[in-house]
């Protein structure tokens, strides 16, 4: 059909997916089993809420299409996971590990704070779970209880000591 045929206000927008967390280019999808149980119900609750939608006609189209924007990306995070497992030794800072460093430059010096080291889907700072990519993870990665570790970061590099690894 001609476009001179179809109406302005017939024209539908597409829908705004949000983008999932940044992965960067080459890097696995790592995640941990708490991760992949986590995208497993996310992907649970996004069809039940797509088979759900409610609406005329129109903002029920809408929804879906946003819905299937959703659970495409969701999708493909889960076919490319890489489940790993939490090692069971704590000599050394790993994916999955929980590390308590303590600062000593910087704003926070003499505080202390734990993270824990998971996959980009689960980070979450309000729970202390950074992603292996963020900085501070990749900086603290394959050192030991006791050691110094220093992170770029503006002017001033930061300086921490890993004082526990769980």
């Amino acid at each position: 059909m001609s476009r001179g045929f179809v109406r302005e206000d017939d024209q539908e927008e597409a829908p705004f997916i949000p983008p999932r967390a940044p992965l960067p280019d080459g890097v696995a999808n790592y995640v941990t089993p708490r991760g992949l149980e986590q995208l497993l119900l996310e992907r649970t609750a996004l069809t039940d809420e797509r088979a759900n939608a409610g609406g005329s006609d129109d903002e029920r189209r809408r929804t879906q299409a946003e819905m299937d924007g959703r659970l495409a990306l969701l999708q493909e995070r889960i076919n490319t996971a890489r489940v790993v497992e939490v090692a069971t030794d704590h000599d050394e800072v790993r994916f999955g590990n929980t590390v308590t460093v303590l600062h000593l430059s910087g704003p926070l010096k003499d505080q202390r704070h734990s993270w824990t080291i998971v996959g980009v889907d689960e980070a979450s700072v309000k729970e202390h779970r950074i992603a292996f990519t963020a900085p501070l993870a990749r900086a603290l990665m394959g050192h030991r209880t006791g050691d110094t570790v220093e992170m770029p970061a503006g002017a001033a590099p930061q300086r921490f000591r890993i004082i526990a690894i769980t």
